[in-house]
């Protein structure tokens, strides 16, 4: 399994803490989000590392320069213009080997999710890709028809519910911010340039399945908003994520 880490975004929600440096080297509960990443990552046997960068980027390359990091960790640089989570994929497409599963993960996700699980759901399956979900609540769902493949997703801040044709939704998850992908994936990708990778699921979803992997709600979180980083901090370390600093 290889490995993308989504780390281009500017974390406007994040500011003042991101006003000189990456949402990635945001530290949280004394550890940076992107050493989080990797950490986690390597322990899980992953040793093929892609990072996209945009905003304050060189930082994020200074940063992994002077770790000792047991894996081989590769940039996609996003230089001109933000390239969205699905333009991002598709720009570091050529970074991966083409054999081997790759799972994407946000940046600002911290949770106890099992990336060899994940894995082996996937290659047990005849999913094109598999997102991690769950059923906490959310004002964006995706939706899943009765056999659990992606059907169509739900925006109640937009008023907007998008399903594809003859399909009927039975299942509405949450989105956790990590999934894996089979490599032929990008044989079949049909946006260019800066798209959602959700948007490219749906498009995906006409002929290939999309499959969800049912996650922990409750030992998952979304460094997102400044606000909410102290109650973050505390439940991660009541949980004892294991990190090495």
């Amino acid at each position: 399994m290889e490995a993308m880490i989504l780390a281009a975004g500017r974390g406007s929600r994040l500011m003042p803490l991101t006003k000189d440096k990456p949402k990635a080297l945001v530290e949280v509960a004394g550890c940076t989000l992107l050493h989080r990443n990797i950490t986690k990552l390597i322990n899980s046997n992953v040793r093929h590392i892609v990072i996209n960068t945009h905003y304050l980027g060189e930082l994020i390359h200074r940063f992994v320069e002077k770790q000792n990091y047991d894996a081989k960790i590769l940039f996609s640089d996003e230089e001109e213009s933000l390239l969205d989570t699905g333009g991002g994929v598709w720009a570091a497409r050529k970074f991966f080997s083409g054999t081997q599963p790759i799972l994407l993960h946000n940046v600002d996700v911290v949770s106890d999710i099992d990336f060899a699980d994940m894995e082996r759901q996937l290659l047990n399956s005849d999913a094109l890709a598999m997102i991690a979900v769950s059923s906490r609540e959310t004002s964006r769902h995706l939706l899943f028809d009765s056999q659990k493949h992606l059907c169509g997703r739900d925006n109640q801040t937009l008023n907007q519910t998008t399903l594809l044709p003859e399909r009927e939704a039975a299942y509405s998850y949450a989105f956790g911010g990590v999934h894996i992908l089979r490599p032929q994936i990008f044989d079949y990708f049909t946006h260019r340039g800066t798209f959602s990778i959700i948007d490219e699921y749906l498009s995906l979803a006409k002929d290939h399945h999309i499959d969800p992997i049912m996650h922990n709600a409750q030992t998952w979180f979304d460094v997102g908003k400044i606000e909410q980083l102290s109650a973050i901090e505390e439940a991660i370390k009541n949980l004892t994520f294991v990190v090495s600093k």
